[in-house]
């Protein structure tokens, strides 16, 4: 049964980014606070400044405003960006190089400071060098079955470490010295610090796009095989359910309490607390799915929508109105991580009433006695 959880509200048109040139396509986004930064495949950045407006009715919008776009001077598209804000450094990842460019002007840094012979990369989100004006990049790299770990300053790069991995890898997510991979024919966690690596579970690469993502501290979300987002922590183990997918996913992204993912018709949600599916939203054409500090995102290859979630009180009311009792204390329960305490205790109290009186109604004295007491 279906939970409004989220409205898809558009960001960026298509008219914005491209006029009438129909060949510009989007290959890759990356949003950091308001800055919304799209690469295309004509090799070009674009920076946006997203605005949210709340009408009197409380209907959410996006206004986006163009900042500036920046050709990087290659005819080769702009893969991969991620924002840096500690050193307002944007890195770019366009023809297997890594360039770090100036997040308001684009302008590369004057040292040239990059990264050479990456297939893909990603940010440590949970650092190890303890460093606040460096980041930790790890990238795939072009040597076979190789990864790179390195330490990028406002105007410097400096490799730390060069790990090798039992077949090709396809796909990494990092947290401190843990790396989650895909690999050619199965999922792995390695701590690129010891050199110990623990199998996962088998999956093909070659039938399917492997989908690697950090989700907390020392926890991964990936794609398993029939169709299945599993949950997996660095020691190799899962302490939560899987949810059940379509088999053909091509993105995920977490919006606590939900699991989103995106296939090529839909963007399903999914409950990390019961692991139901709770919403459907239909969307063709869509291959970028992602969250940014909880602003979930995805894009076709013409614009750029964001998924909004409504708030969790209105939602626990909608399963209440619809006398999903049992859902609406899941939910209320979940949502005490992102509620102060003190708002919380006086919603629960109020919840596990209506609660009560629903259950009373339906002539289930014990379940309402048990929410009254």
């Amino acid at each position: 049964m279906s939970v409004k959880a989220f409205k898809l509200v558009s960001a960026v048109e298509r008219e914005m980014l491209m006029g009438d040139k129909n060949y510009i396509n989007i290959e890759c986004i990356e949003c950091c606070g308001k800055n919304l930064y799209i690469g295309t495949n004509d090799c070009f950045i674009y920076h946006f400044m997203l605005d949210e407006k709340v009408s009197t009715a409380g209907k959410i919008s996006f206004a986006a405003t163009k900042q500036l776009h920046k050709y990087l001077g290659l005819k080769k598209p702009v893969s991969e960006l991620k924002a840096a804000s500690a050193l307002t450094r944007l890195l770019v990842l366009c023809d297997n190089t890594i360039t770090l460019v100036n997040m308001i002007n684009l302008e590369p840094v004057p040292t040239g400071a990059r990264i050479k012979g990456a297939v893909t990369f990603t940010l440590n989100e949970n650092p190890v060098s303890g460093d606040p004006f460096c980041v930790e990049v790890c990238i795939i790299s072009v040597k076979r079955r190789t990864i790179q770990m390195f330490m990028v300053f406002e105007d410097r790069v400096q490799i730390v470490k060069e790990v090798f991995t039992p077949e090709q890898p396809c796909a990494v997510a990092v947290d401190g010295y843990y790396l989650c991979l895909a690999l050619t024919t199965q999922y792995i966690i390695l701590n690129y610090n010891t050199g110990v690596s623990q199998d996962l579970f088998p999956y093909c690469s070659d039938e399917k796009r492997p989908i690697v993502k950090r989700i907390g501290r020392q926890e991964f979300l990936l794609a398993g095989p029939g169709g299945l987002g599993m949950f997996a922590t660095v020691d190799g183990i899962s302490q939560r359910a899987p949810v059940h997918w379509s088999e053909n996913v091509i993105g995920a992204a977490l919006c606590f309490p939900y699991v989103v993912a995106l296939d090529n018709e839909f963007i399903t949600v999914h409950s990390m607390l019961d692991q139901q599916q709770k919403q459907t939203l239909p969307f063709k054409e869509g291959h970028i799915l992602q969250d940014f500090e909880g602003k979930v995102i995805v894009a076709t290859n013409k614009g750029v929508y964001i998924l909004v979630p409504l708030p969790l009180e209105k939602q626990i009311q909608d399963l209440l109105a619809s006398h999903r009792v049992e859902e609406a204390l899941v939910l209320a329960k979940g949502a005490r991580r992102n509620i102060p305490k003190e708002k919380f205790q006086v919603m629960y109290k109020r919840i596990l009433q209506q609660a009560g009186f629903i259950q009373f109604a339906q002539l289930q004295f014990l379940e309402a006695k048990e929410l009254f007491r």
